[in-house]
């Protein structure tokens, strides 16, 4: 883990809780955990401070959490879930060390094309099928066990399983939690919003998606923001083409959550995906002015995360889920998107 006296440019990716993974590529922006207080904290670039930064990082800041829904709290996990020896597993697992963002895209050729249609179409699969799962009473813990059974009998690996130590193989982030739930006790509630976040390696290749889903009856406030957000992913996708800067995807996010006053996560990013889990770029989903251009045959992740408050994140104990500082709803989708000569080709969508 590293703490805050370090002053190396890191940033977080999308799954890797308070592990702070350093690029190959040097970034400027600087993305620190404070131990003691939870709270990840970022150096913005020069264009964004003071009043921008104010008016970009937290919305909707009249609305008042609902006094009827309780916080998150952490509950119990269930002991580790067995992989089979003949599943091939990433070269992370077993060690407690996230590996740093690789340096370089994942550009592919027609069987690297082939490998990372097969692997996002089993994740598409998975993440349908958890989510109609999705009900009151259910345990997110027996949707973890439901995921980790699907992607074996598959013969593949569930991604998360094993990465810098996370414990489970899904990540179920509800209601206020941004990113990096780690599936336990609680049942889920009506009303409740959750985010089920599916990683698969099938043949040496990532497939990562993730999309919001509803439990029960879901008032109109949440269903707005999921709406939104799933509305920010497929714009964001829109605009994609080889040649396209990547900057393009944040301010594209950007603009469309602003018209309706939602708060866009800056801590947490997409990135490149296929041979290895996360890789160059690292795909900003806000406003920005970093370089870089979509390539041939590239893959990679757009995962924006809305809030209906303050996108302030706060880390708990267990290093890994990030939940809003002031209990605000939270949503995200995903999608591991494959540039061609025409556009875009979404590779987890079933």
């Amino acid at each position: 883990m590293v703490g805050a006296s370090s002053l190396q440019p890191r940033l977080l990716s999308s799954f890797v809780g308070d592990r702070l993974l350093l690029s190959k590529q040097p970034h400027p922006r600087l993305f620190l955990y404070k131990p003691g207080n939870k709270h990840v904290s970022m150096q913005l670039s020069r264009t964004l401070s003071g009043l921008t930064n104010l008016l970009f990082n937290r919305r909707n800041l009249d609305e008042v959490p609902d006094a009827q829904r309780q916080r998150l709290r952490p509950g119990k996990l269930s002991p580790h879930r067995p992989v089979p020896d003949h599943i091939p597993r990433p070269p992370y697992v077993n060690s407690r060390q996230p590996p740093e963002i690789a340096g370089g895209p994942e550009v592919h050729g027609e069987k690297g094309i082939e490998c990372m249609r097969s692997s996002g179409k089993l994740a598409a699969q998975v993440l349908r099928y958890a989510g109609t799962l999705v009900k009151p009473g259910i345990k997110t813990d027996e949707i973890d066990q439901a995921v980790h059974q699907m992607i074996i009998d598959n013969g593949a690996y569930p991604s998360p399983l094993g990465y810098g130590g996370f414990p489970k193989s899904v990540c179920t982030s509800v209601n206020e939690c941004i990113c990096h739930g780690i599936p336990d006790s609680r049942a889920l509630e009506d009303g409740d919003i959750i985010n089920i976040d599916v990683t698969v390696y099938l043949n040496g290749y990532h497939g990562d998606t993730s999309a919001t889903f509803f439990c029960g009856d879901v008032d109109d406030k949440a269903r707005k923001l999921v709406q939104v957000t799933e509305e920010c992913l497929y714009k964001a996708i829109s605009i994609c083409a080889p040649g396209v800067e990547y900057k393009k995807i944040g301010k594209t996010i950007h603009d469309h959550a602003d018209k309706y006053r939602y708060g866009v996560v800056r801590h947490f990013v997409g990135h490149g995906v296929g041979r290895v889990f996360h890789a160059d770029p690292v795909v900003l989903h806000f406003r920005n002015n970093d370089g870089g251009h979509m390539m041939l045959n590239q893959t990679f992740t757009i995962e924006p995360m809305l809030t209906i408050g303050s996108t302030n994140p706060v880390i708990w104990d267990d290093n890994w889920t990030v939940v809003t500082e002031d209990g605000s709803l939270s949503a995200q989708f995903e999608h591991t998107i494959l540039i061609t000569k025409d556009g875009a080709e979404i590779l987890t969508q079933c």
